[in-house]
């Protein structure tokens, strides 16, 4: 499997002959995202706006008019008032896309403060592939290989994810969520980096842009 990181939690898993997207937003560092071409279908995760970006997303799709988009009830409505048809993948449903079996995990956010950002979000299992969008919701599977896990937000802790990643058990872990870091903070990736490796979980940072085999 190769991944490419456009920048916070977008990135484009290359599996079986599929390219698929996540989560384009205006997060994106320079508008990578915009510029890939080739893509079979875009997953998003919930409407907050460092996941969807309604005018990145119709950018991508001007580049892709094959691609699919799939996501939940509460992003569709919104891609409904843009015009962009989608497919609906929730909690417990499942997507073949050829030979890629893409299913829906969990149905909330993780909470932040009382109601504030409470909204539905559901996590993606692309193959082996597990991307839990803000929330560190269990998928329906013991078969997770790689893990997106979230790094930084105001919605999480750290032990939280250390925890989440022990308790799936991936060969290799790639952080995400991690848009607003500054270089001189980039010591946050080795506090999960080095608690993992301590049970036999790799963990590798994407660089920006480049495809890479994990």
């Amino acid at each position: 499997m190769k991944i490419k990181k456009l920048g916070h939690c977008c990135f484009v898993v290359d599996i079986k002959g599929k390219r698929i997207m996540t989560d384009p937003s205006s997060f994106n560092y320079g508008g990578e995202s915009v510029k890939e071409t080739g893509l079979s279908a875009v997953l998003i995760t919930h409407e907050h706006s460092d996941h969807l970006h309604i005018e990145t997303l119709q950018e991508v799709l001007k580049n892709n008019p094959d691609a699919i988009v799939i996501s939940n009830t509460s992003v569709g409505k919104l891609l409904t008032e843009a015009g962009i048809a989608f497919t609906k993948v929730e909690d417990e449903d499942s997507y073949m896309l050829a030979d890629v079996l893409i299913k829906g995990f969990g149905d909330k956010h993780a909470q932040i403060y009382e109601d504030y950002g409470q909204v539905q979000n559901t996590g993606y299992m692309i193959d082996s592939l597990c991307y839990p969008g803000d929330s560190f919701n269990m998928p329906h599977t013991d078969a997770v290989d790689i893990l997106a896990l979230p790094v930084l937000g105001p919605w999480m802790k750290m032990v939280e994810a250390i925890d989440y990643a022990k308790a799936l058990k991936p060969r290799i872990v790639f952080p995400v969520h991690d848009g607003t870091l500054k270089p001189f903070a980039t010591f946050v990736y080795g506090i999960p980096e080095h608690f993992l490796s301590q049970v036999g979980i790799g963990f590798k940072k994407l660089e920006i842009g480049q495809e890479e085999e994990i």
